[in-house]
């Protein structure tokens, strides 16, 4: 049974956060394909004063249908004042 993908979005951040113990920043993207949903999520690798200087990982987590934890990688590491570039 398919879920509300808001409901598949926080449960994909609370997992994540809960696995490797980092405050979730934000959500970056949802795409939806044969393997199930990707969730891109960015968190607080490393937190600094001023918060500018915080270090942000973009991990993609995988969901199947139902909204079971699948899997995680981390994508890519930058400063929170750095721009996100596209891949």
């Amino acid at each position: 049974m398919a879920k509300e993908l808001g409901i598949l979005i926080e449960k994909a951040r609370k997992e994540l956060s809960k696995l490797i113990g980092l405050t979730v920043s934000s959500t970056t993207g949802v795409i939806k394909d044969e393997k199930g949903w990707h969730i891109s999520i960015e968190l607080i690798e490393k937190h600094s004063i001023p918060d500018q200087m915080d270090i942000l990982a973009l991990y993609e987590v995988l969901l199947d249908e139902d909204g079971n934890f699948l899997n995680f990688e981390r994508k890519s590491m930058r400063r929170r004042m750095d721009l996100m570039e596209k891949e």
